[in-house]
């Protein structure tokens, strides 16, 4: 059972682990209202799992711990469980599906943790430690269907409510709902009024549709780069947190989570993974009712491949705008390429790449497709551009 007690017990067992992040106000999220971000992203290990993974790894009893630890994890609960059971001095056997970055994966094996990889997506970690665990009697952590595990989350909530006493509303991502349902049980009961919204990428959509269904929801397949977030299926007991804390869950699409990356990295200099920046997708894009409150988007993580991390900025470019591609018809004639790139860079934007193709379908023998990669500032600055071309007798390709 939890209690606020609990939660606050496990503040007292967590003080001298892990870090107290930061609360920073990012006033250029959202103008509409005051967003501040909580910083679990510089959490230890990189993400918030490390709170409720050792605190529920420090209430096993002595016969429980000399057994070991077993774990599925999408890669940041691993992390978690894997330095908890290496500051208590035990065993630890972690199931990760074999999707998962390579960072995440190498970072687990860091901290003393024997790495399982299981072909498919979490779930499919999770049946396989399931399967373990019965072989080898060890300890299961579960990364959210657990009341020690949801207390230690909920002591970010605790933290919240510290920082920012007058918060109106608090976004948090969703996965599996362990983190939501500790946020949300210790605001609710310490503040009634402040709104709790849960966030959860558009392809795994489990918890939102189990909320809406009332009744808890499995689905056949997952699909987006968050892969912190990617469950199938929520728990039972953070479905019944969630069903009675949260008030609403919404969802966003990869393209969103893409460009949310991207501004944190240019407006606050912070790395975030994709599930970590879900909450900020949420109220960039006008997911959530927001305006004129104050607002705490939760950074859940920033345990994000090198190699991801290069192409969610390229598709955050893209939605925000400021990378595209656009093709031109026009005869094929000396000249016209530096024209089309005068026009451009009069305009301000900058060409990346030019590519010249006389061989096009549909297209008169002497005419030829002018196909321009481009830096623009925004949208509107593109169509700016669009229009200059044409006006100066060219014709852009929709």
């Amino acid at each position: 059972m939890l209690t606020l007690d609990k939660v606050y017990h496990a503040a007292s067992v967590l003080k001298d682990v892990i870090r107290k992040t930061d609360l920073i106000h990012a006033p250029r999220i959202y103008p509409e209202s005051q967003i501040y971000l909580k910083t679990e992203n510089l959490q230890i290990t990189g993400s918030f799992k490390v709170r409720g993974a050792y605190y529920k790894i420090s209430q096993l009893t002595k016969e429980e711990k000399a057994k070991g630890v077993i774990a599925c994890s999408a890669g940041n609960h691993a992390q978690g469980v894997a330095l908890a059971a290496q500051k208590n001095g035990i065993r630890s056997l972690i199931c990760i599906p074999d999707g998962a970055p390579i960072s995440k994966v190498e970072a687990t094996k860091s901290y003393g943790a024997e790495v399982c990889l299981v072909k498919g997506v979490y779930d499919d970690a999770y049946k396989k430690a399931c399967a373990l665990q019965k072989e080898s009697g060890a300890a299961f952590i579960h990364p959210f269907n657990d009341p020690d595990v949801i207390a230690g989350q909920g002591t970010i909530g605790l933290e919240i409510l510290e920082q920012l006493p007058d918060v109106d509303a608090v976004i948090v991502p969703v996965g599996g709902g362990g983190l939501i349902s500790g946020v949300a049980f210790a605001i609710k009961s310490m503040n009634p009024k402040c709104k709790v919204y849960g966030v959860q990428a558009s392809g795994a959509p489990s918890m939102a549709k189990s909320l809406e269904d009332h009744k808890i929801e499995e689905l056949k397949s997952v699909s987006t780069f968050a892969d912190g977030i990617a469950v199938k299926c929520p728990g039972n007991l953070t479905y019944d947190f969630c069903s009675k804390y949260v008030d609403q869950v919404v969802t966003v699409t990869d393209d969103e989570t893409a460009t949310a990356i991207l501004t944190l990295i240019e407006q606050h200099k912070l790395i975030t993974e994709g599930a970590g920046a879900v909450a900020v997708a949420a109220s960039m894009f006008n997911k959530i009712d927001i305006k004129g409150k104050k607002a705490v988007c939760l950074l859940s993580g920033g345990n994000i491949d090198v190699t991801i991390l290069s192409k969610v900025i390229s598709r955050g470019l893209l939605k925000a705008g400021r990378l595209g591609d656009l093709t031109i018809e026009t005869m094929d004639r000396p000249g016209r390429i530096k024209e089309i790139s005068a026009i451009i860079a009069d305009l301000g934007a900058n060409v990346v790449s030019i590519h010249h193709d006389r061989m096009m379908e549909n297209m008169g023998v002497n005419a030829c497709s002018v196909k321009v990669r481009m830096e623009t500032r925004n949208h509107e600055h593109r169509k700016q551009i669009c229009e200059a071309i044409a006006d100066a007798g060219y014709h852009v390709i929709p």
